[in-house]
């Protein structure tokens, strides 16, 4: 087994925050109706993708009825679409469907995770519960050898990203680079570039296009480049 499998194993069988975990397995439980017949996943979801990954992206949370569904990050809901089929016309993913963890879905050069591991309540993870969810996202970094582009996709990835980076003992300016889509900050050996969540609020209003996500992942793969 991989080191990243096992850590994987590690992360599914989390159960340190009961207010995630009670709403995670009941979203499992009562499911969406459009997926009555199907056996939700409703443990916490493990970052996937290339072992060997020069770049790092980071969401929010699995949603109830997507990742907390089918086990995999961005997986089976309308963020994924879209995060997926950008990823495919960047050359990071070999098709731009993610529908379930059977799929033949492979990422090349990239590794997809997210800061929270459980479903919460409102798409809302508190203080506590990103503090608590750290140390699986340290322990993937830990683990991904060759990262140095991660792309925070959404402002709380950015912010928990920037603790991360303190925490290590990398150099983060004060004040910290804010957040915003195309911004672009050099922390040590990292490059940390932002970009608009792929959320349905953001790409159903227009405010995250399919031409602003392939510029920031097109600028991830031009650094990832350099930094081999």
């Amino acid at each position: 087994m991989s080191e990243l499998a096992a850590l994987a194993g590690r992360i599914h069988g989390c159960r340190r925050c009961p207010r995630l975990v009670s709403w995670r397995e009941e979203a499992a439980r009562t499911k969406r109706a459009a997926y009555r017949g199907e056996t939700y996943w409703g443990r916490p979801v493990a970052g996937f993708g290339d072992p060997e990954a020069r770049v790092l992206l980071v969401g929010l949370a699995p949603a109830a009825h997507g990742g907390n569904r089918t086990g995999r990050v961005f997986t089976g809901d309308r963020s994924g679409d879209f995060l997926f089929g950008a990823l495919h016309r960047a050359g990071f993913a070999n098709q731009a469907e993610s529908r379930n963890r059977s799929d033949g879905l492979e990422l090349r050069d990239a590794f997809v995770t997210a800061i929270v591991r459980c479903a919460p309540p409102a798409n809302r993870p508190s203080a506590e519960e990103r503090a608590e969810c750290q140390r699986w996202l340290e322990a993937e970094l830990d683990l991904l050898a060759n990262a140095r582009v991660a792309v925070a996709l959404g402002g709380e990835a950015w912010r928990q990203l920037l603790r991360v980076f303190r925490d290590r003992g990398l150099p983060v300016p004060r004040p910290a680079p804010k957040f915003g889509h195309g911004m672009e900050a050099a922390i040590g050996e990292w490059t940390l570039l932002g970009a608009y969540h792929p959320s349905q609020q953001n790409t159903f209003t227009g405010r995250l296009t399919p031409p602003m996500l392939d510029a920031v992942l097109d600028r991830a793969r031009e650094l990832a480049a350099t930094s081999a």
